[in-house]
């Protein structure tokens, strides 16, 4: 097995077993047992148990970025960019390893926050979701209507949360479809255009 594949088969197991069984309650023992290999190896790739979980969530970060930047892409006008992060989160989902939720959510919602920009880099990672998410919702609803950016981009991102929340409970169906569909009737903005 190369090292590139060592080190897929480590991040790997340990998303499956962060996000679904908790971060905290995961040891890297258990991680290192799931990707079949041994501790020191696992140490060898990521350095800590932090140094894990912050290359977890990069991995995350840049798939959900691509995804996101596809689906924006794709869309056919300004209002269905600024709607495509629904589509994005499903496509996401059905493209990635099965996590209960957010990675980012369930990271944040079990450590403190960071100490300290560049002390902890998995915090440093959930802010860089955070910022990226707000900044990106309103550079495209600030091509729909600038002097609503700022309420457009909230309304999504509020029911986006909610989407993500949903994911966690397992209902409504199509939480993602459901928030666009919400979002679509908050706004004000009709199926077409």
């Amino acid at each position: 097995m190369t090292k590139e594949q060592t080190r897929t088969r480590i991040l790997d197991a340990a998303e499956s077993l962060f996000f679904s069984e908790g971060i905290a309650a995961t040891g890297v023992d258990r991680v290192a047992s799931a990707a079949g290999v041994s501790v020191v190896t696992l140490y060898a790739h990521t350095g800590s148990k932090d140094g894990l979980l912050a290359e977890v969530l990069q991995r995350r970060l840049d798939g959900w970025r691509a995804v996101w930047d596809e689906e924006v892409a794709a869309a056919p006008g300004p209002r269905e960019r600024v709607l495509a992060v629904f589509d994005a989160l499903a496509a996401f989902r059905a493209r990635s390893s099965p996590t209960q939720w957010c990675s980012f959510l369930a990271t944040a919602s079990e450590r403190p926050p960071a100490r300290g920009e560049g002390e902890d880099r998995a915090g440093d990672l959930v802010d860089a979701d955070t910022a990226g998410l707000v900044g990106r919702l309103r550079e495209l609803a600030a091509d729909v209507d600038p002097e609503r950016a700022e309420e457009i981009a909230d309304t999504v991102l509020l029911l986006y949360n909610g989407a993500l929340a949903s994911l966690l409970r397992g209902v409504p169906q199509d939480p993602a479809g459901r928030a666009a569909e919400t979002a679509r009737a908050a706004l004000g903005w009709g199926r077409e255009g």
